[in-house]
């Protein structure tokens, strides 16, 4: 039988808090030999890991709460945008449709003059027929009035299309019309519903939004770009969860004791080896539901 190998846990130290590590060395440097101060130093550093570790607990809980009043909205949002967006389409396809029928009905115009031309230009021949001085010239003048009259019947047959297509244009901006005000009522109404929601929870939405900056202000800018990311990727929109029961609070899956005893010593920032979200124990987040 294969042996199974066993993860080691994914230490996100060395990618999102170099800095801090970096610090703590430099404010320990020439220190290092007096026990006394390592020990200070020690304590220092995992002061300053749990302390981080609260704060991103902390604005974990915050934009736990944001996430909820945002699913309160449900759908709303994204059914107003897609309403916007069609209507915004059906307004083009008018737009284009008149532009159509006035190229057509310009069409129609211009073929009903050319008609007029060639009327006059035959009544104009026949009365040169009537002056004509030898066989050729009214050979000539009949071949030019038969012309003509093919050009009369090649318009009237041009008017005939343009208007069949004049009609077929209209009855289709007919029906777009009236679905883009079956549309805009429907926008209206989907509006209405969550301009209402909105106006419920936007106090509490903004209080917590200004939270939530006040936390990212005091979290490094690495280490808040790592919680972002993971929370960006996490369905339920967690990077921060509580080990609870020996297991991830997100993924569930069961984390060995000794990982849980690192987790418990705030000396590092640990994640999850499945699902990569950052851990932390139950002291953490007593510190932050106390506060």
């Amino acid at each position: 039988m294969a042996k199974s190998t066993v993860r080691k846990p994914v230490d996100i130290e060395e990618q999102v808090t170099q800095d801090i590590a970096t610090e703590v060395k430099t404010q320990s440097a020439g220190r290092s030999g007096r026990k006394g101060e390592s020990a200070a130093d020690e304590e220092k550093i995992q002061f300053s890991i749990e302390k981080k570790l609260i704060s991103l607990y902390s604005l974990q809980q915050v934009d736990s709460q944001i996430d909820k009043i945002r699913i309160v909205r449900g759908e709303l949002p994204l059914e107003v945008e897609d309403l916007e967006d069609e209507i915004a389409g059906l307004e083009t396809r008018l737009n284009n449709f008149h532009a159509e029928i006035e190229t057509l009905e310009k069409s129609v115009t211009d073929k009903k003059n050319a008609i007029a031309d060639s009327l006059a230009m035959i009544k104009k021949y026949e009365e040169q027929q009537m002056n004509v001085r030898n066989n050729r010239e009214y050979d000539s003048l009949t071949k030019e009035i038969e012309y003509q009259g093919l050009e009369i019947q090649l318009s009237e047959k041009r008017i005939r299309e343009y208007q069949t297509a004049l009609e077929g244009k209209k009855e289709l901006m007919g029906t777009l019309e009236a679905e883009l005000n079956e549309r805009k009522g429907d926008l209206d109404v989907k509006r209405s519903e969550l301009e209402d929601i909105v106006k419920e929870t936007e106090k509490e939405e903004q209080d917590l939004l200004s939270r939530s900056e006040k936390y990212g202000e005091v979290i490094e800018d690495r280490l808040l770009l790592a919680y972002r990311r993971i929370r960006k990727n996490a369905r339920n929109g967690l990077a921060v969860v509580q080990v609870e029961r020996d297991a991830c609070g997100g993924c569930f899956n069961k984390i060995p004791p000794q990982h849980q005893l690192e987790i418990k010593m705030h000396k590092k920032i640990i994640v999850c080896e499945y699902c990569g979200r950052i851990l932390v124990d139950e002291a953490i987040a007593e510190a932050v539901s106390s506060n």
